[in-house]
C-alpha cells in the first residue's frame, strides 16, 4: 500500500529574513517608498506626520493578527459585513391596489375552534410501557 506525506503546517507562512515573512516585508518595502517619496516631496512636518501615518499603518498591516487573523483579512471582513449584514429585516410595503384588495375581500374569519385531543388513561400508558419493557412478555388485561 503506498503512503503520501500530508503536508503539516500549511497555515505557517514561509520566512525570508529571520521572523519575517513574505507578506511582511513586503508591506514594509512598499511604506518605506511611500515614506522616502514623501521625505523627498514634503517639508519636514508633513514628512513627520506622514511618517507616523503610513509608518503606524504599516506595522499595524504587517504584524497585528486578531483572532489569529492577518489584519487585512480582519479588514476585509469588516468591510463585507458593513456591505452586506447577517440580518435580515423584510419589510413588506404594500401597494394601493393590494389595500384596496384586501378591503374588498372583508375581514379574515376566525380559525375554528380544534377538538381538544383525547388521553389515554393513566392504566392504558402504565400496561403499555410495562410490554414495551419486558420485551412483549407482560400481556395487559
Amino acid at each position: 500500500m503506498n503512503q503520501f506525506t500530508v503536508p503539516q503546517f500549511i497555515d505557517v507562512e514561509d520566512k525570508i529574513f529571520g521572523p519575517i515573512t513574505t507578506r511582511q516585508f513586503v508591506i514594509l518595502l512598499v511604506a518605506g517608498l511611500v515614506v522616502f517619496v514623501a521625505f523627498k516631496l514634503a517639508d519636514t512636518a508633513l514628512f513627520i506626520f506622514l511618517l507616523a501615518l503610513i509608518g503606524g499603518f504599516a506595522l499595524v498591516l504587517a504584524f497585528v493578527k486578531i483572532n489569529g487573523q492577518s489584519f487585512h483579512y480582519f479588514i476585509l471582513n469588516i468591510f463585507q459585513t458593513l456591505r452586506r449584514p447577517s440580518r435580515r429585516i423584510w419589510r413588506k410595503a404594500y401597494s394601493k391596489s393590494e389595500l384596496l384588495e384586501f378591503i374588498k375581500e372583508g375581514p379574515v374569519p376566525p380559525p375554528e375552534e380544534k377538538t381538544p385531543m383525547k388521553t389515554a388513561p393513566a392504566t392504558r400508558i402504565r400496561d403499555l410501557s410495562l410490554q414495551v419493557n419486558t420485551g412483549g412478555y407482560y400481556k395487559g388485561e
